[in-house]
């Protein structure tokens, strides 16, 4: 083994040593020139050529006003209006240059232009090296290919793969956007960037910041990974990863995702989501959460899978939440299968199935719409068999149902509530210190029910009513709980983390 590998370098170093020979053998040629003298004043062994000058090496041409050749060291020195055809599509001009024929390295100076095919590179400094077909400029650069002016301090370019290597004070632009990056690699015939380290793009109505990437200039697609992020003026989108196409307008976050919202103070997480900013619709999935926040209480809310829609200045205006919804804020919980959420007039509305918690008291309907001011509930309106309950003891509860409910709150607590149709009461009288007075049962048509510290403090009825106090062992079992009484309180969420609670427990009541 040990001597095969031997074998081995011995023919890469026969190889490589008769490459050199080669280069070393392959002389500069004269082909044209109006005058050709041995000039002294030059140095040793130097010529002078003037007048249509061409030079050639093996395939490549070289054109120049004047030139000083050295035979011996192989290698000349051009003036004036230089110009070297490399092969048909490639030519780099400049006013002088300095070619080792040896190392087939070229150093231009001045006005220099490489243009190759749909690709023009602009410099006043460049060294070619016509063995690799690298390209590399270190004072500053200009490419232009098609749509796409590029521009840094440094820059390699290799002519054989089509691809640039930016490096330091990168700005691409193109009619739809600029781009900023500490280093970019550019391939001339995909037209695709790619970002290495901070990278800041900034679109016509977006800003986006990334730190690796990549960006198709021809059909508008880009790809960004390790944590971009996607600004406008008052909302910001951020993941783990991004697709968006241009073109289409339509985008994919992968991981951690969050959406922030300034104008309403409005935050929704998730791990994967989609956006189509011309419909102004976004969606975000999988551990959704939507946080509406303030200095003094933050409502979170989460499900299945969220819809945010934006209006045509990119705020967001509605908040779809749906399956399996569930929310918490210190002074109020709830859970349904839908919720939606309007920005404009500050209301929640919870669909199908909704139970919502307050200080003490849990209240259910079919529908169910809490305003919100200062994000603080103000005022509650429940729609159809409605239904408030409060824990009186272990064993009995306050009960208060109608068609429909108002309730109004007063430093985010329950304060009035007024029920219209079918109002029915199941009321434990207490004195201030706890003593049961009685139970009070009532019907009405229409009711007010004022509360403090969440509790039933007294009852007004704007139409007649009909009313019975009943000592505590007179109480039929039967007038205990009015019809649909359910006690959801296993269901309620206590802390932040029990929304992402998806067992359903076991529902007490009769």
């Amino acid at each position: 083994m040990k001597k095969h590998f031997i074998i081995i370098l011995v023919f890469i170093f026969i190889f490589i040593s008769g490459d050199l020979l080669a280069q070393k053998k392959s002389r500069i040629n004269i082909e044209q020139a109006d005058i050709q003298r041995y000039d002294a004043s030059l140095g040793k062994n130097k010529e002078r050529l003037i007048g249509g000058v061409v030079f050639r090496q093996e395939g490549t041409r070289f054109f120049c006003d004047s030139a000083h050749l050295n035979r011996k060291k192989n290698n000349f020195e051009a003036f004036g209006n230089v110009h070297i055809v490399v092969n048909d599509t490639l030519d780099i001009y400049g006013e002088r240059l300095f070619y080792e024929g040896n190392t087939k390295i070229a150093e231009l100076f001045d006005s220099v232009r490489l243009i190759d095919k749909n690709t023009i590179l602009t410099t006043e400094h460049m060294v070619y090296n016509r063995h690799t077909r690298i390209a590399h400029y270190d004072i500053g650069g200009k490419i232009v290919n098609k749509e796409n002016t590029l521009t840094s301090k440094k820059g390699y370019y290799n002519t054989a793969s089509k691809i640039f290597y930016f490096k330091q004070d990168v700005v691409l632009i193109n009619p739809d956007s600029e781009t900023y990056s500490d280093t970019l690699i550019y391939n001339t015939n995909t037209e695709v960037a790619h970002f290495h380290g901070p990278t800041v793009i900034r679109g016509k109505e977006s800003i986006i910041y990334t730190e690796r990437g990549w960006f198709d200039t021809r059909n508008d697609l880009s790809k960004l990974i390790k944590r971009p992020s996607i600004n406008n003026s008052d909302q910001t989108i951020t993941a783990d990863s991004l697709i968006y196409n241009n073109l289409t307008y339509f985008g994919q976050a992968y991981g951690n995702v969050l959406i922030i919202d300034t104008v309403h103070d409005v935050l929704i997480k998730g791990d994967y989501g989609e956006m189509w900013d011309d419909k102004g619709i976004s969606f975000i999935t999988d551990s959704a959460v939507a946080i509406t926040y303030d200095k003094k209480d933050s409502l979170f809310i989460h499900s299945d899978t969220m819809w945010v829609y934006f209006d045509k200045d990119k705020n967001a205006k509605k908040l779809l939440s749906y399956y399996n919804v569930r929310f918490f804020k210190e002074d109020m919980q709830g859970l349904c299968d839908s919720l939606v959420y309007t920005m404009n007039d500050s209301t929640i509305r919870l669909y199908q199935l909704p139970v919502l918690w307050s200080g003490q008291n849990q209240l259910t309907a079919d529908s169910i719409a809490i305003v919100t001011r200062n994000n603080q509930a103000d005022t509650l309106i429940m729609y159809n068999t409605s239904f408030i309950i409060s824990y009186d003891t272990l064993d009995s509860y306050n009960q208060i149902k109608g068609k429909n409910m108002v309730g109004y709150f007063r430093d985010n607590e329950l304060d009035r509530i007024r029920v219209d149709g079918n109002a029915q009461t199941v009321y434990y009288v207490r004195e201030d210190d706890g003593y049961l007075i009685g139970i009070n049962l009532a019907e009405s048509s229409t009711m007010t029910i004022r509360m403090k510290d969440s509790k039933l403090i007294s009852i007004n009825y704007q139409t007649q009513a009909k009313e019975t106090m009943y000592p505590e062992s007179e109480l039929p079992a039967a007038d205990q709980v009015l019809k649909g009484f359910t006690w959801h309180d296993a269901l309620r969420p206590r802390k932040v983390m029990d929304i992402f609670i998806q067992e359903k427990k076991e529902v007490t009541g009769d």
